[in-house]
C-alpha cells in the first residue's frame, strides 16, 4: 500500500489496511500526537463507528518505551486493556510526549451492545507492520496491525 498522498491526507485522519485475518489501524497527523490520537480511533472503529461513542467519561493513560514504534504497541494496548476491564470504548484522544513516556486521555463511555453493536474484539497490536515516521509532505504516520 502507498503512503497517503497530499490531496488525500486532510490534517489528521485515520484508516484501516488489510492483513490477512488481522486488521491494520493506522493514524495519520501534522503531528506524531495527533498521529497517535488518530490511531486510537482507527482502533475504536475496529470494534464500532466512533461517532456513536458519546466522549462522557475519562481515563488516563501514561506508557513508557525506548522508541516511538514500542510506544505505539504500549499506546494501543494500553487503549485495548482499557476497553476490555472497564467495558468502555474511547473515541476522543490526548496524547502527550515527554521523552520516551507518553501521557494521554481517552474520552468514552461505557459499551451499550444494543448501540454500539460491537464488530470484533480487539485482542491487541502487533509489532507487524509497525512504522512511526513522517511521510514526503511532513505527516506523521503511526502503523501496525492488530489481533482481532
Amino acid at each position: 500500500m502507498q503512503s497517503p498522498s497530499s490531496e488525500m491526507v486532510h490534517d489528521n485522519s485515520w484508516e484501516h489496511f488489510p492483513h490477512e485475518a488481522d486488521i491494520g489501524v493506522r493514524g495519520i497527523g501534522m503531528t506524531k500526537e495527533a498521529a497517535f490520537e488518530q490511531t486510537g480511533l482507527a482502533l475504536t472503529a475496529v470494534i464500532t463507528e466512533p461517532t456513536s461513542v458519546a466522549p462522557t467519561q475519562t481515563v488516563s493513560i501514561t506508557c513508557e518505551a525506548p522508541d516511538d514504534e514500542l510506544l505505539l504497541v504500549d499506546w494501543l494496548n494500553a487503549l485495548v486493556y482499557e476497553m476490555a476491564t472497564r467495558k468502555m470504548l474511547f473515541s476522543r484522544f490526548t496524547v502527550r510526549f515527554n521523552d520516551h513516556s507518553l501521557n494521554a486521555t481517552a474520552w468514552g463511555e461505557a459499551i451499550e451492545v444494543a448501540r454500539h453493536q460491537p464488530a470484533v474484539e480487539v485482542k491487541g497490536a502487533t509489532y507487524t507492520q509497525l512504522s512511526v515516521k513522517r511521510d514526503e509532505q511532513g505527516h506523521w504516520i503511526a502503523q501496525c496491525v492488530v489481533d482481532v
